[in-house]
């Protein structure tokens, strides 16, 4: 069947679950996931990086959802319930949490396989012919029908979406190797001399992380996984290396099938990663598009009023320069540019924000100066205070990056 079938496309996300793995601490952004998990973290203003994946699904039509959580979820589950618990559940649609509950044992997940191996009997509860197994802590827009296409022409066991990277960055990431037919013959984590592409010198195809199974040998594989001692029970560094020389494992581009084009798609795994995703939304022609009404971004939306901007000093001129500001926020400047604020964020009269990442509920004082920061949730700053000037006097109370992006939390400011 040809993959522009749409009907045929439809049918099988109809017969599709989607597991989202969202169990991650993320520690590379260190004190930013100290109170939540990388796929709770905000993006883009009213957004959080598990939006997507959960975004992607109901766009492609698939609406069978079970998010798996472990590292301090309260804040993600919380989200979860508040915005994506409206499913037609007559209609066996859902998105459904699925915690570390001990089901087959009394330890917690002790990788991504094991996180699923451990709910097995609610899975098979619903009888998917395919399980789409997803990261949930990546920032994308992916139709998952054509992959799931894909999977099925080409008779699949597995399919890995992939990607191509620079050779550094494929360092990262499970490196691929393939037969003239996109089949599987090598996969290395994070190699330190990645495999490159044929007749590239630079370029390597790695896994987005992103894979489909044939649901029952995917519980094949996971019970043989967890009768191995010696296994660490992930996909990368054991699922997939165990199975490529026999099974049917196959690999499938991450092209736009219009223009062969391959589409944006981040890992926002540290901070100055995040900062820079964050700031390429101010963009003139951004690469993601929060605008594209043909594939919504949807999340949990307070109930707040417009973005207010207050010029109190008619000395002063209000400029408020290529940002994005969420509903709630009151701006009294006289300068914000190029910065992404989150809901009810308060900036103070006189204040300068540039280049900045502005988490909810944030309070600036008056006459403060922010420059390449992203400050944390809650968090109340002083007046007149400065920020990313001075990157020695910074270091002594936040986190300065190698980038000089500075992170402020809540607990930096009251040491």
């Amino acid at each position: 069947m040809p993959t522009s079938n749409a009907r045929y496309i439809s049918r099988l996300t109809r017969d599709t679950l989607a597991l989202i793995l969202a169990g991650g601490r993320g520690t590379r952004l260190h004190e930013l996931t100290s109170r939540r998990a990388k796929p709770a973290v905000y993006f883009g203003g009213k957004f959080r990086i598990i939006d997507f994946p959960l975004s992607n699904c109901v766009n492609s039509g698939i609406r069978r959802i079970s998010v798996l959580t472990q590292y301090k979820a309260h804040s993600l589950i919380r989200h979860l319930v508040k915005g994506w618990g409206s499913f037609h559940s007559e209609l066996d649609e859902f998105v459904e949490v699925l915690p570390a509950s001990q089901r087959t044992d009394s330890g917690w997940y002790a990788g991504t396989a094991d996180a699923i191996f451990q709910n097995l009997d609610i899975i098979r509860e619903w009888r998917p012919q395919h399980l789409l197994v997803l990261s949930g802590d990546h920032v994308y827009k992916m139709d998952y029908g054509p992959l799931l296409a894909w999977h099925c022409e080409h008779k699949a066991d597995m399919t890995i979406s992939c990607l191509e990277v620079s050779r550094e960055e494929a360092r990262n990431f499970g490196v691929i190797g393939t037969d003239s037919d996109n089949r599987i013959i090598s996969f290395k984590e994070k190699p330190s001399a990645p495999r490159l592409l044929p007749g590239s010198d630079d370029r390597a195809l790695v896994s987005m992380g992103n894979y489909v199974f044939n649901t029952e040998f995917l519980f094949d594989q996971l019970k043989l996984d967890a009768a191995d001692q010696h296994s660490s029970h992930d996909f990368s560094k054991d699922i997939i290396p165990s199975i490529i020389d026999e099974a049917g494992v196959y690999a499938c581009p991450f092209r736009d099938e219009e223009t062969g084009i391959q589409p944006y798609w981040q890992d926002v795994g540290t901070l100055d990663a995040f900062w820079k995703a964050n700031m390429g939304l101010l963009d003139d022609t951004p690469k993601l598009d929060l605008y594209d009404k043909r594939w919504p971004i949807l999340t949990h939306q307070g109930q707040f009023p417009a973005a207010r901007f207050v010029c109190e000093d008619s000395s002063h001129h209000l400029a408020v320069l290529d940002s994005i500001v969420s509903g709630g926020c009151i701006v009294s400047g006289p300068s914000l540019s190029h910065s992404v604020l989150s809901p009810n964020v308060r900036i103070g009269s006189r204040a300068s924000i540039e280049e900045s990442i502005i988490f909810p509920e944030v309070v600036i004082g008056e006459d403060c100066r922010i420059n390449r920061a992203i400050i944390d949730r809650d968090c109340q700053i002083p007046a007149g205070t400065v920020i990313g000037e001075d990157h020695k006097a910074d270091a002594h109370r936040f986190r300065v990056t190698s980038n000089d992006v500075v992170l402020v939390t809540r607990e930096m400011l009251a040491s």
